[in-house]
């Protein structure tokens, strides 16, 4: 549960609800015009998500959701187009953000050594930065920006196409189980149960592999040895990459080895390269990605 809390504030010049946080409280403006995120990236699309464009971020993905995905544009496609980019996940720039002049300030936690100097500048709420269930955290950030009536949209597009998509799927994968790894040079790793995309698949009631049937605080099983790829095994194999962190060179180096020649899905001709930032984004616009490549791989591929 948060510690974040909402009430209507009296006798303040500007329309605002009094929204409490973990060190502090800020007035949000009932229609914040200007709003500035300092955050991960998932705190910038749960905001275009809610119809609230932010004039600035620190999100060091503004550049790459221009470009670098497996699709032609990301799932946010234009709508980043006009955001200003605020320095960089790690350090903020104070001065780009105080001349944007926000009207509110959405910033994660770990924000809270500059929150003294960022609430100078505009009303601004600490956000927590990670939630057990980021389907909680998305209704946070819409309980803030006064958007509970969005979110109810969005999440009742989200669950219509659950439902369809598991009448499209049929009985076809009653007995099937569907894995989601990434192979870096770093990192061999599989997602769980818990993780974002995997509450997608548990939601469609798409079976996983016994070892990534599980729930853990990380969402996963990291740092997976090359003598224990069986664990990313499952009947389907959704592989996770990014074009910059190794992750191509990786996966061309294992399919050589007889190891990787053993998986099922290897043999059977069922692994699917998927976007990294899409099945891990934490966001109901990302899902709605997510449903699409299940369509396209196990609705419409033969």
């Amino acid at each position: 549960m948060s510690n974040i809390s909402t009430e209507h504030a009296t006798n303040i010049s500007i329309p605002c609800r009094v929204v409490k946080h973990s060190i502090g409280e800020a007035c949000v403006p009932n229609n914040p015009k200007r709003l500035i995120v300092i955050s991960h990236r998932a705190l910038l699309s749960h905001a275009l998500t809610l119809g609230v464009k932010p004039i600035g971020s620190n999100a060091n993905t503004l550049e790459d959701l221009k470009g670098k995905y497996l699709r032609e544009q990301s799932f946010l496609g234009e709508k980043v187009e006009g955001i200003q980019q605020v320095g960089l996940p790690d350090n903020p720039n104070l001065e780009k953000i105080l001349l944007l002049k926000p009207d509110l300030i959405l910033a994660w936690e770990a924000s809270k050594t500059i929150y003294p100097l960022l609430s100078q500048i505009a009303p601004t709420v600490l956000i927590p930065f990670d939630m057990p269930d980021w389907k909680d955290h998305f209704n946070l950030v819409a309980e803030i920006l006064g958007k509970e009536a969005v979110a109810q949209q969005a999440w009742e597009q989200y669950y219509k196409r659950i439902e369809e998509l598991k009448a499209a799927l049929g009985d076809r994968y009653e007995n099937r189980t569907i894995s989601v790894a990434s192979t870096s040079p770093s990192n061999n790793y599989v997602l769980v149960k818990n993780s974002f995309s995997g509450s997608i698949l548990d939601d469609v009631g798409l079976q996983r592999p016994a070892a990534q049937d599980v729930i853990n605080p990380d969402r996963g099983i990291f740092n997976i040895s090359e003598e224990r790829l069986d664990i990313l095994d499952g009947d389907f194999l959704f592989l996770l990459y990014t074009y910059d962190y190794g992750e191509m060179e990786t996966y061309q180096r294992l399919k050589k080895k007889p190891i990787w020649k053993q998986l099922k899905a290897v043999k059977n001709n069922q692994v699917f390269l998927v976007d990294f930032w899409t099945w891990t984004w934490n966001d109901p616009s990302a899902a709605n990605a997510v449903i699409d490549d299940l369509y396209k791989y196990l609705v419409n591929t033969p």
